[in-house]
């Protein structure tokens, strides 16, 4: 029995450790007991200060052994001398009468137990640092601590250039994870946000001071927003507009077999240890975080109530306020005044209307509920046999001059031929289809042949399967359209080749 029970243990630990991340694999197990202590407010403090001046990034380069123990100490007796502690466990024999420097040294040595601190012994001194992971672990709590309000166009943007350096083979996965990550990180602020807006209403219910809800209402609720954009997403100009065209090209990433081959092979070197199967599970997982874009508008609409609710308990609370700050009591202590010192001719001093002053007269009416008269049927409009020949000509039209990148991949291809290359003096411009397609392809040769890393990247977005190599650069008149020559060259033959 108990020589089964450490496998158990053991095994049951394993499984754990797979299904969750192992946390305390990198960051000491006692690491959260003095944030957890009576004292965890001063300890914060202590530690924010020695991040600032001594571990953290804004902080001069430390020496590469780390600081004597004792300036360490000098910087934790500067800011408990401005600190009130109160008596814990861990520190018993410490009191407000003891000393500022045993104090400073009784806190260092539980910082270092708890493993924020790690002291060396470089000859016969002693140096501190702050370990690497805690040293990370403190500055993501620092950024935490210190979220602001999110804008998502910033994110947006972020998120659609990684997604499209995706297309240029030079680029590695790394760009799908950091952009998976970004789309993860942003649909759970989004999320958060209305229960962001409940918690703060919860709190505002709880003030009794009108001026103190208004303050806080106006400050915290509308100025301090979390989205701080939230005003310009529904708008055409805002970047949220633009997760079609994110979702587009996460789509021609999937369809594309190069492209897909490239980062599922750099998921197995720098991810899977060489794993196709992990490889390819992290990679459907990293495409998925993204997909999720077309959930956002969910979470904004459910915001929108949230911010809606919150908007009418604001107005409902000002309002009672502002009538229930009438002196009734006063006014009713000056009429009992006035009454005992007048008696009966008080009647010509109070300002008050003939008969009762309460009664069931003057109580207010009930509300009636008026009926909507039901709305008339809608007017249909018969379209004549010509309106409706010419909109199907219109329609008919449109497509026909519309060109997508199905329709100029299928265009290059049938006038290839199996060929790897194709003039641009050779197209024909006899159709409509043929001089849009034309035209297409005069915007993506110009668009590689420019300086501009944006543009190749929107021309690579229209090239599937094909690029184009500039020939020449005198302007020559060509089947109906003046440009500069350029070859189209094929992009899949080598890829077949290398499958065949």
């Amino acid at each position: 029995m108990s020589s089964t029970t450490p496998i158990t243990d053991q095994l049951s630990l394993a499984r754990t450790q797979e299904r969750y991340p192992p946390l305390f694999k990198s960051l000491p197990d006692r690491l959260f007991g003095p944030l957890a202590s009576q004292n965890r407010f001063q300890y914060w403090s202590l530690l924010c200060a020695l991040f600032a001046k001594r571990f953290g990034p804004e902080a001069e380069l430390p020496p590469s052994h780390g600081f004597p123990s004792r300036d360490i100490t000098g910087d934790i007796a500067d800011e408990l001398q401005f600190q009130e502690w109160s008596t814990e466990d861990e520190l018993k024999d410490v009191t407000p009468a003891t000393p500022l420097a045993i104090r400073a040294i009784a806190v260092f040595n539980r910082l270092r137990d708890a493993g924020w601190l790690r002291v060396d012994r470089v000859g016969v001194r002693e140096m501190v640092t702050m370990p690497p992971a805690v040293a990370q672990f403190m500055n993501r709590l620092l950024e935490f601590a210190q979220t602001g309000p999110v804008f998502v166009s910033g994110k947006i943007r972020s998120i659609e250039v990684n997604v499209k350096l995706l297309l240029d083979e030079a680029t590695d996965g790394a760009s799908l994870q950091e952009a998976a990550k970004q789309t993860r990180a942003l649909l759970e602020h989004v999320r958060i946000a209305g229960t962001n807006v409940r918690d703060l209403m919860r709190e505002l219910g709880d003030v009794d001071a009108t001026g103190e809800f208004v303050r806080r209402f106006f400050s915290d609720y509308i100025e301090r927003m979390f989205i701080g954009d939230y005003k310009e997403l529904r708008t055409r100009e805002h970047p949220l507009s633009r997760r079609q065209e994110i979702l587009k090209v996460i789509h021609q990433i999937q369809q594309t077999p190069e492209i897909r081959d490239r980062l599922i092979t750099w998921y197995r070197h720098k991810q899977a240890n060489d794993d196709p199967k992990r490889a390819e599970a992290l990679f459907q997982r990293d495409i998925g975080k993204i997909e999720d874009l077309r959930r956002i508008d969910e979470y904004l609409d459910r915001l929108d109530d949230e911010i809606r609710k919150a908007n009418k308990l604001a107005l409902a609370f000002l309002d009672y306020r502002l009538r229930g700050t009438r002196p009734l009591d006063e006014l009713v202590g000056h009429a009992i005044d006035s009454v005992i010192k007048h008696g009966a001719a008080a009647a010509e001093v109070l300002p008050c209307a003939p008969s009762e002053m309460i009664g069931p007269e003057r109580l207010a009416k009930p509300r009636v509920s008026s009926q909507r008269a039901e709305p008339g049927e809608l007017r249909k409009q018969v379209m004549s046999a010509e309106q409706e020949a010419r909109s199907r000509l219109h329609l008919l039209a449109r497509d026909r001059r519309n060109v997508n990148m199905p329709k100029l991949a299928a265009f290059v291809r049938d006038h290839l031929g199996g060929a790897k290359s194709i003039a641009s003096t050779a197209l024909p411009a006899d159709t409509i289809e043929s001089v849009r397609a034309l035209q297409v392809l005069l915007t993506i040769a110009s668009a590689n042949d420019s300086n501009s890393p944006l543009l190749k990247m929107n021309a690579k977005t229209m090239s599937s399967g094909f690029t184009t190599v500039r020939t020449d650069d005198e302007e020559l008149a060509g089947a109906g359209i003046t440009h500069m020559p350029f070859d189209i060259v094929s992009t899949r033959r080598n890829t077949e080749g290398a499958k065949g």
